[in-house]
């Protein structure tokens, strides 16, 4: 009997302990996605997705990447603010897309080409020097033929997309975002993780 009580307690010991381990990570989820909430609230990504996985066409994607993230670092060039971003790009949609149509066609390519700004989930990724947890973020898409295969992505606003991001450009980034993004790999793994499970909850909610 002595043996089955100190089991029956051991169990529930164990169920208490992952009881307590999920609401921390649910807290700490809850806190992690509020973060990725106000992140993609300061920031507008790039994303290039090219016709298929051909090696022809991942080099296409490549090139027109080139010309639309010259073109939208100019275009941003000393602004500061998301909304301000936005604004201005939302301008020049036509001109971005006019500049891919020209690369495409020069290439002796016929696809046609679409650049917008649209609200696009992204997964978790790590660049030089930062990472990006998973979630909704504003992004400036370029949509090349039929663009469901490989793709590109970075950040061009602030301008994130070079090889080594230096400190001015996280600038336009608050305190808490740039701690967010760049703090080292183990925090990454924590808090991304969770950023993920409550991403995960609540697309099975919507």
């Amino acid at each position: 009997m002595d043996r089955t009580m100190k089991t029956v307690s051991r169990l529930h010991l164990l169920e208490i302990l992952l009881l307590v381990g999920t609401v921390l990570l649910l807290s700490s989820g809850a806190a992690a996605f509020r973060a990725q909430s106000d992140l993609a609230d300061q920031v507008v990504r790039l994303h290039v997705l090219a016709n298929s996985d051909s090696e022809e066409d991942q080099a296409l994607k490549l090139l027109v990447r080139d010309v639309v993230l010259e073109r939208a670092e100019s275009i941003l060039e000393g602004v500061l603010e998301r909304d301000e971003a936005e604004s201005l790009l939302r301008g020049q949609l036509l001109e971005l897309e006019r500049l891919a149509l020209k690369v495409v066609r020069e290439s002796g390519y016929v696809y046609p080409v679409k650049v917008e700004l649209a609200e696009t989930e992204f997964p978790t990724r790590e660049y030089e020097g930062f990472a990006l947890p998973a979630g909704r973020y504003l992004a400036l898409r370029v949509l090349i033929g039929d663009a469901e295969v490989q793709n590109w992505w970075c950040v061009v606003f602030p301008p994130l997309c070079a090889a080594a991001v230096t400190e001015p450009a996280f600038s336009a980034l608050s305190d808490d975002a740039v701690a967010l993004i760049t703090e080292g790999s183990a925090e990454y793994v924590l808090k991304f993780k969770a950023v993920e499970l409550w991403q995960t909850l609540r697309q099975r909610l919507t």
